[in-house]
């Protein structure tokens, strides 16, 4: 057998069993906005950003599916990550979000 078969792919996991997370979510550093936007413009990249990162934190967690992120799990991971509660808008975007992603 060539050696490169023995050497996994970068996408492979190496662990022989799941490792389990301390909490699911790690923050970023952020970064400064770009200045002269309309206002629109922030508010509708703010929600993205946490859609997004409320997104991964369930799929960290375990949720896969759209359907079993109801709002009210989308809440409490929000709580349990540090961030503002969201809107009915932004949990709309986190399960079209998950849904997209597949």
């Amino acid at each position: 057998m060539p050696a490169a078969a023995l050497t996994p792919l970068p996408t492979q996991s190496t662990s022989k069993r799941a490792v389990p997370l301390d909490l699911p979510y790690e923050p970023v550093e952020k970064s400064p906005l770009p200045p002269g936007r309309p206002r629109d413009w922030y508010v509708t990249h703010n929600r993205r950003l946490k859609a997004m990162r409320l997104a991964i934190a369930l799929l960290d967690s375990g949720v896969y599916v759209p359907n079993l992120a109801r709002d009210e799990k989308i809440r409490s991971t929000a709580q349990l990550i540090g961030v503002h509660p969201p809107s009915d808008t932004t949990c709309h975007m986190v399960r079209a979000l998950m849904r997209y992603a597949r």
